[in-house]
């Protein structure tokens, strides 16, 4: 496998040296305490903001978000758990948002999806706070198999958004894991992420980067 240094050196030529990359792969990532402060709603309106910009413009998305919290109720898990098919079908009628049934559907579950996790330690936040940070594919697997249509992308961008620190299998990124034979099963399989998560467990110890900047590294590196 190839050395973090090598990687890094290959951005850095490629984007205009080592504190212009620097620049490029900032990633804010939050305290285990800084996370379990963040409220059960942020983390729901944080899903549901990457489930509805896949497969769609995330300008639009992020255009319209306060529409969204309007009708969402401020995403309160709560709340969510009563959003019964009258209210279901009012929000698919709601020209203010885009409308996507199976999306809007899957809001309450993913509320209880949040409720659920957090239950035992105060809160969703603490929940993630307390997920062991050399497994993060561990915790993209809990929620997509305790959530609805959080496959994908779209629980690790919702938790980088919120502080979390994670690596993201974009486009360059899974190009780069393919082509160095990082891993040799299919990104979405349980063999590809842990083959994937073992790499850059060895790159963290390497550069003593975090995981959201060395995913951004890899990226910039590909030609």
């Amino acid at each position: 496998m190839e050395h973090f240094d090598h990687i890094f050196e290959r951005a850095s030529a490629r984007h205009g040296g080592e504190a212009a990359l620097r620049q490029l792969i900032a990633t804010p990532v939050l305290s285990p305490g800084e996370l379990a402060a963040i409220a059960d709603d942020r983390w729901l309106s944080s899903f549901t903001m990457s489930l509805f910009q896949s497969g769609f413009v995330w300008k639009v998305i992020r255009d319209k978000w306060p529409d969204f919290e309007r009708a969402f109720f401020g995403f309160d898990p709560h709340k969510m758990l009563l959003l019964d098919e009258p209210h279901q079908e009012r929000l698919n009628n709601d020209t203010s948002i885009v409308r996507h049934a199976k999306k809007i559907a899957a809001v309450p579950v993913n509320a209880q999806m949040i409720l659920d996790s957090g239950k035992a330690h105060g809160g969703f936040g603490a929940f993630v706070a307390s997920w062991p940070s050399d497994d993060m594919v561990g915790l993209w697997q809990h929620i997509r198999r305790h959530g609805k249509l959080l496959g994908g992308n779209i629980a690790p961008y919702a938790l980088r958004r919120l502080g979390a620190d994670t690596f993201i299998f974009t486009g360059d990124v899974s190009a780069y894991l393919r082509h160095h034979a990082v891993v040799d099963a299919a990104l979405g399989s349980k063999k590809g992420m842990t083959q994937a998560q073992a790499a850059f467990n060895i790159w963290r110890e390497q550069s003593g980067l975090s995981l959201g900047e060395i995913s951004k590294t890899i990226a910039l590196s590909m030609g």
